[in-house]
C-alpha cells in the first residue's frame, strides 16, 4: 500500500485561480497509472499535500495516521479490498470533515446514487464524475470547495446522546425555543418569512439539534409539549417581527400525531390568537407521511385550519409515497420541494428534473413552490431560471434565534 506525499514548487501553476496550495489532498485509486494522472494533476494546480493510497483500506489509515484532517478526498468506487462505498461510509461514520470528489467508470445513474448515498452519510459531495476526470473538470470541483458551506445541522460523532427523561426535563424547564431560517423570494431578493425551527438550549451543553431529541419524543408519543412550546414561541416572535415593521410569516412543523385529534384545529388556533398573531401569518407543514394516517380527520382538521386562514405546506416534496394524492385532497396553499432533490439538481439530472416536475406541478395547481436545502450559488441560480418561488438553505442564512433576525435582514437587504 503506497503512502506518498508530494511536493510542488510555490510558484506550481493554478487552474481559474484555484487555491490548491492552501489544501491538503487525499487520493484513493486501484490503478497506479490512473492515480498518478490524478496526483499530477492536482500538482499542475498547485496542490502542495497529495497523499495517496491504493484502496480504501489504505486510505483509512492514512486518514488516522495524520495529525491533521484532509481537506479534499478523491476517491474511485470500483477498488479491490475496501471499495469506494465502504470507504465513503466509514469516512462518515468517523466524521471526517473532508469534501468529497467521486470519480468512476459507472454509468450517470448510478453515479447520482452514489451522490444521494454520500449525502446521506453526512459527507459534502462535490460532484461524481465518469472517468477520466480533466484537469479542468477537477479545478472546477476544487472551486466548489470554497464556495459551498458545510452543514451545522449534520449530526456530529461523539454529540451528547439523551434520555428520554433528560428531554422532558428539558421541556418542563422551558429550554427549548425556535431558531429560524429566512424564506427568500428568488425573483425579488425579497425576506418573505422565516422556518421555526426547534432548538435545546442545553444548560451544559448549549445548542442541540433536532437529530438528538425529536425522533426520541416522536417513538415515545411525547412530541405533542414541544409542538405546542415551538407553536406558541412562532406566533409570539412573528407578532413581534411584524409590530417592528417587518412583514414576515412564519412556518411551524406541526406533528402528524396531533392531525388526528378532533380538538386540534381550535386548540392551534387559540394559541396563535392568543399570541396576537392573526393565522393567516403562519404557516404549517405537515410532511407528507403525517397526512396519510387517519385520512377522515386529518382531511377535517386541516381543512377547518385552513378556513381560519392558516397556510398548508406540505414538506418534503417527493420523499413520500403518495405525493400527487395528498396534493388532491389537501388544501395545500405551498409545496416544499425536500433538500435531497434542490441540493443534487445542479449536478444530476434525475433531480434537477424531479424539481422540475414540482415546480410545474406547484404552478398548474396555483400554489406557492418552496426549494429547502439550496447551499451553493448554483443551487440559487438553477432555481431562479427555473422559477420557484422562495427558497431557503444555508446559502442565504442558517437557523437563527429570533432575536438576530432583524439584524440579520438588514445586511441581506
Amino acid at each position: 500500500m503506497p503512502i506518498s506525499t508530494h511536493a510542488d514548487p510555490l510558484d506550481a501553476p493554478r487552474s481559474h485561480g484555484v487555491p490548491a496550495s492552501e489544501l491538503c489532498f487525499l487520493v484513493a485509486e486501484d490503478h497506479e497509472f490512473q492515480r498518478s494522472m490524478l496526483v499530477q494533476m492536482l500538482e499542475n494546480l498547485g496542490a502542495t499535500g497529495v497523499y495517496e493510497a491504493e484502496d480504501g483500506r489504505a486510505a483509512m489509515e492514512i486518514t488516522r495516521e495524520l495529525e491533521h484532517p484532509f481537506d479534499i478526498i478523491v476517491t474511485d468506487i470500483d477498488m479491490p479490498g475496501m471499495d469506494g462505498l465502504s470507504f465513503i461510509r466509514r469516512l462518515g461514520e468517523a466524521g471526517v470533515g473532508a469534501s468529497l470528489i467521486v470519480t468512476s467508470s459507472l454509468d450517470r445513474p448510478l453515479l447520482d446514487t452514489i451522490e444521494t448515498m454520500s449525502a446521506a452519510y453526512g459527507m459534502r459531495l462535490l460532484g461524481a464524475v465518469e472517468k477520466p476526470l480533466s484537469q479542468e473538470q477537477l479545478a472546477e470541483l476544487i472551486a466548489l470547495h470554497w464556495r459551498a458551506k458545510p452543514n451545522p445541522e449534520r449530526p456530529r460523532p461523539g454529540a451528547a446522546a439523551f434520555t428520554l427523561d433528560e428531554i422532558l426535563a428539558g421541556l418542563r424547564a422551558d429550554e427549548f425555543e425556535p431558531f429560524y431560517q429566512p424564506k427568500v423570494e428568488l425573483r425579488t431578493g425579497r425576506v418573505k418569512g422565516a422556518e421555526a425551527l426547534a432548538r435545546w438550549r442545553h444548560p451544559r451543553h448549549g445548542i442541540i439539534l433536532p437529530y438528538a431529541f425529536l425522533g426520541l419524543l416522536e417513538d415515545n408519543a411525547q412530541i405533542s409539549e414541544l409542538t405546542w412550546s415551538i407553536l406558541a414561541q412562532g406566533a409570539r416572535d412573528c407578532r413581534s417581527w411584524r409590530d417592528a415593521g417587518l412583514d414576515l410569516d412564519v412556518s411551524v412543523n406541526l406533528s402528524g400525531r396531533q392531525l388526528a385529534d378532533p380538538g386540534i384545529s381550535d386548540a392551534i388556533t387559540w394559541q396563535v390568537i392568543n399570541q396576537g398573531l392573526e393565522p393567516k401569518h403562519m404557516i404549517l407543514e405537515i410532511t407528507e407521511s403525517a397526512a396519510i394516517t387517519d385520512v377522515g380527520r386529518v382531511l377535517e382538521n386541516l381543512t377547518r385550519l385552513r378556513m381560519k386562514g392558516f397556510g398548508l405546506s406540505i414538506d418534503d416534496y417527493g420523499t413520500g409515497y403518495s405525493s400527487m394524492q395528498q396534493l388532491t385532497r389537501i388544501p395545500f396553499t405551498e409545496l416544499k420541494i425536500d433538500q435531497s432533490f434542490v441540493m443534487h439538481a445542479a449536478r444530476q439530472e434525475s433531480s434537477r428534473l424531479i424539481l422540475e416536475s414540482s415546480l410545474d406541478m406547484a404552478r398548474k395547481l396555483g400554489i406557492v413552490s418552496v426549494a429547502e436545502g439550496v447551499e451553493t450559488p448554483d443551487d440559487w441560480n438553477l432555481l431562479r431560471q427555473s422559477d420557484c418561488d422562495l427558497a431557503q438553505g444555508f446559502h442565504i442564512a442558517k437557523p437563527m434565534p429570533s432575536g438576530d433576525l432583524a439584524e440579520w435582514m438588514r445586511g441581506w437587504g
